[in-house]
């Protein structure tokens, strides 16, 4: 896509695709999403089972201290009393004995906090690092059709986002089991020595969660509903920063647009984000409030039985200790049980992800690749339509044979179809109507990987790729990166040798700008980088899209002398405007607004004397 249809794209959104205005989730919709709370711990113990045992069995241990530090306070607070009333008491052992005991348990709750924040920072490093992965190979299995449709890329986006911020709900979901056992043992405490207590504190603490609920809701539907707008966001930062966009940003002015449309989306959301943000400060401060009162009634009530020696003071600092660590632990659960209810529904958009099944799947059944092909490839009344424009065809109609070792040009303006039918020969798509055979087969029969690896496409729009000159070519033919005089030998046919020897690293050296050290090209160095991957692809059925469109006319000339030295003895397509190039093949099909209109050989189609005789001519007129 040029950078101009991607600007009218992106300034051409319509508010219906706008989500903002998504109704809040319903507090049932909101308990569903926690379903997904156990696949999510099977995928953290699945990371690592053994860094996930030894945070599950810190967690269990540093449960327990609470109670036995707030137990061993009351003991220590009642034996200093006892001592204090009775002036002949000298021994102190006993005292000693309980201050040690809870001098060991502070330096045994560090070493534990320490050690699960450890096991937390590498199990959640490694639990991104295992989805990032995870979600790069399902992407892989997708269909070019899928990565053009925008509601695809919100999934794609929202799922990207969850493999980085998911570490942060691994901690939340382990911090909630440990503190809902600690609370367990408080519990059982302040029971045996106050049941009501528990009361006072459900009453102090159900307000403030059910305010951070309702507000946990209107946060998620606020950004799942600005999806597009996020991706619009991070497009024009990208693209208004970047040596890609310099160029033509400088030289049409457009830092002034693009910042204006960013400023735009980005003060429309902040004003958004600030209308929820002040309303769930001021209810949070009223919530809060009656969290506060709730527990100091039941402070006061503690006091009032101390007073009457009802309990101790021992007793009394148990009591308020345990009675403000419980409230505090439940506030953070269920505060925590708020934002791990949100991760859930987020959570959701990672899982349904991975729900999407590509269109065009491999059979278990699927008929062995023909090598060599010996027949080749036929086209009967194939007609295709993009899924964004379904009503228009891209192209129909086509009926033609693409015989074994037969070298096949494609003629026609922008726009005609011939790249379409590229994608289709190459299955990156299968046709809307009518079907394509190999050797007598539909395509479809075949499994669609071993299809590609015997297809080698270098398109017009190649990509660029940031790593070394030695790996750019080596893409071509991934597996045999290792195999570097197969990378020598490609880059020598495609004349991109010339163009690596100049280089600094050599086969080292890191291409492009993006990283240190990194070395760029121009349009023609890089198309021959492109042109090794043919080579270095070796494969039965060779395609390439304008593939000298960079190069000046004596490389192009020596590109073309080798091509056919690449050819010889396979199937070849090749898109080109330029004619000099074309007649180099066997035969020349003709496209016009997605119809095949002629075909036939040079000498042929010029006695033809109809639309590619006068395209010649025009084209040759230009050189006189």
């Amino acid at each position: 896509m040029s950078f101009w249809s991607s600007i009218k794209k992106i300034t051409g959104l319509k508010k219906a695709q706008r989500g903002s205005d998504k109704p809040p989730l319903t507090l049932k919709e909101r308990f569903t999403a926690l379903k997904n709370i156990p696949a999510f711990l099977r995928l953290i113990w699945q990371t690592n089972p053994a860094l996930a045992a030894g945070n599950i069995l810190l967690r269990l241990i540093r449960s327990a201290i609470p109670l036995a530090t707030l137990y061993l306070a009351k003991l220590i607070i009642d034996e200093v009393i006892r001592i204090a009333q009775s002036p002949a008491e000298k021994d102190i052992s006993y005292l000693l004995t309980l201050v040690a005991i809870e001098f060991g348990l502070a330096i045994l709750s560090d070493i534990l906090n320490r050690g699960t924040a450890l096991l937390d920072s590498l199990l959640g490093d490694l639990f991104a690092n295992q989805t990032s992965v995870d979600l790069m190979k399902h992407a892989a299995t997708l269909d070019m059709a899928q990565f053009e449709d925008s509601v695809f890329y919100d999934k794609l986006e929202r799922a990207r986002r969850q493999t980085l911020s998911r570490t942060i709900l691994m901690s939340q979901v382990l911090g909630q089991m440990q503190d809902i056992i600690t609370m367990g043992f408080l519990a059982v405490g302040l029971i045996t020595f106050n049941p009501w207590l528990i009361l006072l504190l459900l009453v102090a603490v159900i307000p403030a969660f059910l305010g951070e609920s309702h507000f946990n809701e209107r946060s998620y539907s606020l950004v799942h509903g600005w999806t597009p707008e996020r991706r619009e966001l991070d497009y024009l930062r990208l693209t208004g920063a970047s040596d890609e966009t310099a160029k033509e940003i400088k030289i049409f002015g457009l830092a002034d647009f693009l910042i204006s449309r960013f400023k735009e989306l980005s003060d429309k959301f902040y004003a958004d984000n600030k209308k929820l943000a002040l309303k769930r400060a001021a209810w949070g401060s009223i919530f809060a409030a009656v969290g506060s009162v709730g527990y100091y009634g039941a402070y006061l009530y503690i006091i009032y039985q101390t007073i009457n020696h009802q309990i101790s003071i021992g007793q009394l600092t148990f009591l308020a200790g345990s009675f403000g660590r419980l409230r505090g632990l439940l506030e953070g659960i269920l505060n925590r049980f708020s934002g791990i209810a949100e991760g859930a529904l987020y959570l959701q958009d990672f899982f349904d992800f991975f729900q999407i099944k590509p269109y065009i799947e491999n059979h278990p059944n699927a008929r062995p690749f023909p090598k060599p092909i010996r027949q080749g490839f036929t086209f009967e009344n194939v007609g295709f339509k993009y899924a964004n424009s379904p009503d228009k065809w891209a192209i129909r109609h086509l009926n033609f044979t693409l015989a074994a070792g037969e070298k096949l040009a494609l003629v026609g303006e922008n726009g005609a179809g011939k790249t379409t039918l590229v994608k289709l020969l190459s299955r990156l798509y299968d046709p809307t109507e009518g079907r394509i055979l190999l050797d007598g087969y539909d395509l479809r029969e075949y499994n669609p990987e071993d299809l590609r690896k015997e297809i080698g496409v270098i398109f017009q729009d190649f990509v660029r790729f940031q790593m070394t000159a030695s790996n750019n070519i080596a893409v071509g033919r991934i597996d045999e990166k290792e195999n570097f005089a197969r990378i020598q030998t490609s880059a020598a046919q495609s004349l991109a040798d010339t163009v690596i020897q100049k280089l600094p690293g050599g086969y080292d050296q890191m291409i492009g700008r993006r990283f240190a050290k990194g070395v760029d090209l121009s349009g023609g160095e890089w198309q021959k980088m492109a042109l090794g991957r043919a080579y270095m692809r070796d494969a039965q059925l060779l395609i390439l899209d304008e593939p000298t469109a960079a190069l000046d006319a004596r490389a192009e000339h020596e590109v073309f002398q080798r091509f056919a030295e690449l050819t010889h003895g396979k199937t070849a397509v090749l898109i080109s405007h330029r004619f000099s190039t074309v007649r180099m093949a066997d035969r020349i099909l003709v496209i016009e607004n997605g119809q095949l209109i002629e075909i036939g050989s040079h000498a042929e189609l010029l006695a033809q004397n109809g639309r590619y005789a006068e395209l010649f001519r025009l084209q040759a007129k230009g050189y006189q």
